[in-house]
């Protein structure tokens, strides 16, 4: 429950210190309020899950389960169209690699459904079904708590150091089986090596013809294909009105 409730927390925390700064706005298209909508809906679904378990709503628990389960479709989808749309309009993060940006975000969803789908597989099993859900969970913090880092003076390593972060949490459960059990439960084992895997995969995919490749089909006939995926965009200029330095 305290954390569920740490996660929640980080990646709302995250997003609302943006909009503080006015680096993000309500003005946003469509499609990133519609994926906003379902990405918030998701962590509405994981915090309620863990109440219901907290205070015994079994009967309650299940049902929303496949609720979850389904509101994944969207979340892949919606997850898949707001990167792409990015990238073909040349607006990728400047702290990021545009193919980089390309590809992790997709495959960390992928990986997360992935760990989601092995956790509904175990629901029988709670000690599996709770700790895959962790790291799946873990996965998603990306978003929320790179806000909250100081990525562009982390470049290059913005996004190795954001993956870094989401770590934290599964490793906080590794120390919490080891202070209760005195033993480690595989299930960490598994989730944690799935994170490495996806970790692995994202940069082996955008350093190689097969992300170069991708990278081309998604551009083709937009602004994107004509910068340099492997190259950092350059930072946004002074916001409107912003007076020179003398």
């Amino acid at each position: 429950m305290i954390a569920a409730i740490a996660m929640v927390g980080v990646t709302v925390a995250g997003f609302s210190v943006q909009l503080a700064l006015g680096r993000s706005s309500f003005e946003a298209p469509p499609l990133v309020h519609a994926h906003a909508v379902v990405f918030m809906g998701w962590l509405v679904i994981f915090l309620l899950q863990n109440i219901l378990i907290a205070t015994g709503q079994v009967r309650l628990h299940r049902p929303l389960g496949w609720i979850a389960a389904a509101w994944m479709v969207p979340m892949l989808v919606l997850g898949w169209l707001v990167t792409e749309n990015m990238i073909r309009q040349g607006n990728a993060p400047f702290f990021f690699k545009p193919l980089q940006f390309l590809v992790f975000d997709p495959v960390s969803l992928i990986t997360f459904v992935g760990l989601t789908i092995a956790a509904i597989g175990f629901r029988r099993s709670t000690a599996w079904h709770q700790r895959l859900h962790y790291c799946a969970m873990a996965i998603l913090l990306g978003p929320g708590i790179g806000r909250l880092m100081p990525l562009p003076l982390l470049m290059p390593w913005a996004w190795e150091a954001t993956f870094v972060a989401t770590l934290i949490f599964p490793l906080i459960g590794v120390v919490a089986d080891l202070l209760r059990n005195g033993r480690v439960h595989p299930a960490w084992g598994w989730g944690i090596a799935a994170m490495m895997a996806m970790f692995l995969a994202v940069q082996a995919i955008t350093y190689s013809p097969v992300g170069t490749t991708l990278y081309e089909a998604v551009t083709a006939g937009s602004p994107g294909a004509s910068v340099d995926p492997l190259a950092f965009p350059a930072p946004p200029g002074p916001p409107p009105g912003a007076v020179p330095a003398a």
